[in-house]
């Protein structure tokens, strides 16, 4: 047989590859995609790779290599083997690529309380398919590189000597390996989630991408903070939806102590039930704590269905409560109250004196009880009793 017609049949055996390949394409992609709508998106995500394998390995098969002759003829076999390697990793790449998109893609639109399984699912789904692809790649490169015969020879003194190659290695890629079994630890360990709301450092973030190497949160005003993975498992971490995204929201106020408490719970309550952010299941408003300076902190509750409408949610609270007590109740504004001392009746003074005897301090003044120091200067030590027990949460 000439040259002309084994170069000949070469392009003939390329071309019937193609057409087969079309072909299929276009079965998959027409009538398979009817029945099963996802046949159409993998096959539309295989045909590059799909075309290139079958003209790589038609070319491969149907190559005239007695007529190139001399050292061409083993450079060109060799770079057929090595471009086989690399389109069947292609292609097996974006086939399994194709295949895991669909279920990824259901998961991301589950909603209630399914939600936090299928985040778990789907953290889980991609890390998995990352470290397959990346074995997959790694077993091309190693194929491709033993096929050259100088490469051989060093892979057969490496395996000789595999105790010391694996120790030098691994202490060598010890942050890489690191970071690849702190990413396998939070996946599996359901400690992290793709979506989840973390603080960490001081910062709020939504995870927006977790790789093997790195866990990107998106911050409130749309910035990427991006930590390592080992980050997550050696430094402690706030994690506000791992078992659901409902959260309790706080919103303090420092008002004077004459505003009327019970009103002001009224009027929380009132605003909650026309808030839409609010779940309806808990609410409450106290006084949490009493200030030096003269005023009242008060405290309000209230939950909301996730971290954002628990913001949203906080800040309407806090203009109602403001503009409430501001229009309504303006004697609770807070102020700073400033006063001579109170002065005692002589002949009460001369009596409390001699039952309290000469050598005894004059007892303390309601001021000076308030500021917290006797009336010899000294300061007064208050009693360690504890906050008293919290009444429970209100129900809606």
């Amino acid at each position: 047989m000439s040259a002309l017609w084994a170069w000949i049949i070469l392009a003939a055996v390329v071309g019937t590859s193609v057409i087969v390949v079309e072909a299929g394409r276009r079965l998959v992609a027409g009538r398979l995609s009817h029945r099963w709508p996802g046949a159409g998106r993998v096959a539309r995500r295989c045909t590059a790779p799909a075309f290139a394998f079958a003209v790589v390995v038609s070319s491969s098969t149907a190559m005239p290599y007695q007529f190139i002759g001399g050292h061409a003829e083993d450079v060109v076999r060799h770079a057929m083997r090595i471009a086989a390697i690399g389109a069947s990793t292609w292609l097996v790449l974006r086939i399994g690529y194709a295949l895991s998109d669909p279920p990824l893609a259901r998961l991301m639109r589950i909603e209630g309380e399914r939600n936090r399984r299928a985040r778990r699912a789907r953290t889980q789904m991609l890390l998995l398919r990352r470290i397959a692809a990346v074995i997959i790649v790694v077993l091309a490169v190693g194929a491709a590189l033993f096929t050259f015969p100088a490469v051989r020879a060093v892979g057969a003194g490496v395996l000789a000597s595999a105790g010391v190659a694996g120790l030098v290695v691994g202490i060598a890629a010890r942050p890489t390996l690191g970071n690849l079994l702190a990413g396998l630890q939070l996946a599996f360990s359901d400690a992290l989630r793709l979506d989840d709301v973390v603080v960490t450092q001081g910062i709020w973030g939504r995870v927006e991408e977790l790789t093997l190497s790195y866990v990107v949160l998106q911050l409130w005003d749309d910035r990427r903070m991006i930590f390592p993975v080992s980050h997550f498992t050696e430094q402690p971490f706030e994690n506000w939806t791992r078992h659901s995204s409902r959260l309790l929201g706080s919103v303090e106020l420092h008002v004077d102590w004459t505003v009327p408490v019970e009103d002001l719970r009224a009027e929380l309550y009132s605003a909650l039930k026309e808030n839409p952010l609010w779940d309806r299941r808990e609410w409450m408003l106290q006084v949490v704590d009493v200030l030096p300076s003269g005023l009242v902190t008060v405290r309000a509750l209230m939950s909301a269905a996730d971290s954002a409408s628990t913001w949203d949610l906080r800040c309407d609270v806090r203009e109602h409560l403001v503009s409430y007590i501001r229009d309504r109740h303006p004697e609770a504004l807070p102020r700073l109250r400033v006063g001579p001392e109170p002065v005692v009746d002589g002949a009460e003074a001369g009596v409390d004196g001699a039952e309290a005897g000469a050598g005894d301090p004059p007892p303390a003044t309601e001021d000076e009880v308030a500021e917290g120091r006797h009336a010899d200067g000294a300061r007064a030590v208050p009693r360690e009793d504890g906050p008293a027990r919290a009444k429970s949460l209100r129900r809606a």
